[in-house]
């Protein structure tokens, strides 16, 4: 008998999962709310995921080089804006014990012409000593030697096709040329580096090419400079003596400090941070809506039973459990199918644009915490249509 009293016992004290009853007793309406949920959360995920994409590739290049320090102009603003500086600059920091090593760099955007469509487009070109360390890629030392011939370049295989067949025309063994600012070169190599948000394509040549392609060039001058320091060595402490030594013509940023120089100018400097967060906000207020309308019309449609559950001595804060438990189910039931649609649509982006988009796990958070913030809001919006029940007037 005691295993049949236990029995008993745990079915005489279960709670009735009234506020799923509730949600489910009306498949239209929950099927109505799940869509809305779903639509609010892959807005938000679109829009999020566009935002810290386009920040991230506006960074490509600045993450592949092999540097510590970095030496630019305080007249340089972004990728897209970048100010020459001395590049005796450069040698000076050799001086100190820590600097291992450096290499000058040329940066700007010039016109390639489609060898197919003969259309140009602007693309980024990189001007460096093919025997000095650029990238932390251990196979560009090898490709760049072919760089010593004037006039030869290497093209990132991973543009924009807007800059033609480059990468299919070069495997297939054909002899690639082109023109950059209306001087002939030829590709003598693919590199695999990525777009950003700056630049559509990117290439690589020697720094007397890159002079010959930009004969106004002054003399002397590089827009970056990079400096790879000792093993050990304490980066901080060394930018601190850099800058302090140094002339006020260039800057010393560290290789972190490089890249938040280029994404804050982005964040800061235009609209994108502002257009993307705009849209993730109206994504989260038509949710609110949403569910707000959903829940409230829920209350309404059971005031009679709430009033009776309280009648019958159930305390208000115990119905209005009911309706937070309501949200949170909602939320749960909502945000399911909106990751794997962000999933789903990150995968699309990347495939069409070439963009960093994809999901990671603070994105995925961030999106769960306002998709729950905004069905236990809109909860607790609805709770006071609960809370003004009498029994006395509706009966």
């Amino acid at each position: 008998m005691q295993p049949l009293a236990a029995l008993a016992s745990l079915w005489s004290s279960r709670r009735i999962p009234m506020s799923w009853l509730l949600l489910t007793r009306q498949p239209a309406r929950l099927a109505v709310a799940l869509a809305g949920i779903s639509f609010a959360g892959i807005l938000m995920f679109m829009q999020f995921g566009f935002r810290d994409g386009l920040f991230d590739a506006s960074v490509t290049i600045h993450k592949l080089f092999d540097a510590d320090l970095v030496l630019l102009s305080p007249r340089s603003s972004s990728s897209v804006s970048m100010a020459g500086f001395p590049r005796r600059r450069l040698v000076q920091t050799l001086a100190d014990p820590d600097v291992a090593g450096i290499t000058p760099v040329h940066w700007s955007l010039l016109l390639w012409r489609n060898p197919q469509t003969r259309a140009t487009r602007s693309l980024l070109t990189l001007g460096f000593e093919p025997d000095d360390p650029l990238f932390t890629d251990p196979s560009l030392a090898a490709k760049s030697q072919v760089l010593t011939q004037r006039g030869r370049v290497l093209f990132d295989e991973l543009s924009r096709p807007e800059f033609g067949p480059v990468a299919e025309w070069f495997r297939q063994g054909r002899q690639v040329e082109s023109e950059i600012s209306g001087k002939r070169v030829r590709v003598a190599g693919l590199v695999a580096l990525g777009t950003s948000f700056g630049a559509d394509g990117n290439l690589l040549t020697s720094s007397e090419t890159y002079l010959s392609l930009l004969p106004d060039t002054p003399p002397g001058s590089i827009e970056v400079g990079l400096i790879r320091l000792r093993p050990g060595s304490d980066v901080a402490a060394v930018q601190r003596r850099l800058q302090a030594a140094l002339p006020q013509d260039v800057r010393v940023y560290t290789k972190q400090g490089f890249i938040n120089f280029e994404m804050n100018y982005w964040r800061d400097s235009t609209s994108i941070g502002f257009i993307f967060t705009l849209g993730a906000a109206m994504g989260f207020i038509v949710g609110c809506v949403i569910v707000y309308q959903i829940l409230y019309s829920d209350v309404s449609d059971h005031l009679p039973e709430y009033a009776t559950l309280m009648a019958m001595g159930y305390r208000l804060s115990t119905l209005l459990g009911v309706v937070a438990r309501e949200g949170f189910f909602l939320a749960i039931l909502g945000y399911l199918p909106a990751y794997a649609a962000g999933e789903g649509l990150y995968v699309l982006v990347r495939n069409a644009t070439n963009l960093p988009v994809g999901m990671d796990t603070a994105r995925a958070v961030l999106v769960f915490a306002l998709i729950l913030v905004m069905c236990m809001g809109s909860a607790a919006l609805a709770m006071r249509r609960l809370a003004d029940a009498d029994p006395a007037e509706i009966f």
